[in-house]
């Protein structure tokens, strides 16, 4: 299937739309499953989605989120958790019911166990209605690093040297960066209705170049994008003119 592709002017005009997409997706059902990411590319468009319930025309009351990932070994309440990402950024401000939030759970006593317990959640009360969706420097999406296969649902990883490097900013240190996660796997993601995915920096250009000129590949793999009928990528003018020259 073909990408579509949106190109904005920066990262705020990025976001902006990427908010727009989302609202619109509440508008039309006030009880959709939501595929939440985490990382510095959608914190303006939860920004953007807070201002929008702040001013009134927008409420998440009846909506229900999945979370693609965590750390293995961060309860919910440490600093860098994925959970606490959220209720800063986005939970905290709406009026989500925080019971329909949902999470991998980091420090569950058996990882294992969790994963299946994740997955079957994702059936349960999904799969999402539009999933958002990062994407790092060498395509991975999610924690899904290269190499993961395409029939992967939700598993552990182990989190490659420059992912750990890219996320080390917001730990005290490199060591103090955990070393493995949980995701969602390729065929968790690719069950979502909708994916919308967010792209912005000269940094990114390559992935986006791969993502829309290469072929699909496990080495590389946000090209399973290319599987999944309803993709939006949402793009600012940096990666993408850098992307297609």
């Amino acid at each position: 299937m073909t990408v579509k592709v949106i190109v904005k002017e920066d990262y705020q005009e990025m976001s902006c739309a990427a908010a727009h997409v989302v609202e619109k997706k509440i508008t039309e059902n006030p009880q959709a499953v939501l595929g939440l990411a985490t990382g510095s590319t959608p914190l303006a468009t939860y920004k953007e989605m807070v201002k929008g319930y702040k001013e009134g025309e927008f409420s998440y009351r009846n909506i229900q989120t999945l979370n693609l990932d965590e750390y293995v070994g961060l309860d919910k309440k440490h600093p860098q958790s994925y959970h606490r990402f959220m209720c800063e950024h986005l939970f905290d401000h709406i009026d989500i019911d925080l019971d329909n939030t949902h999470i991998p759970r980091g420090d569950a006593p058996d990882i294992e166990q969790e994963c299946q317990r994740y997955e079957g959640l994702i059936d349960q009360i999904g799969p999402p209605d539009l999933q958002i969706l990062g994407i790092g420097r060498n395509g991975h999406i999610g924690f899904n690093e290269p190499g993961t296969p395409f029939d992967s649902t939700t598993h552990v990883v182990t989190l490659t040297e420059s992912t750990r490097k890219a996320n080390a900013r917001f730990f005290s240190s490199l060591e103090a960066v955990p070393t493995h996660s949980i995701t969602m796997g390729i065929c968790s993601i690719l069950k979502s209705k909708q994916i919308l995915l967010l792209a912005s920096g000269e940094e990114k250009a390559p992935a986006i170049d791969r993502l829309l000129n290469g072929e699909v590949e496990e080495d590389f793999p946000a090209s399973a994008l290319k599987n999944h009928p309803d993709v939006t990528l949402i793009v600012d003018e940096k990666a993408y003119q850098k992307a297609v020259k």
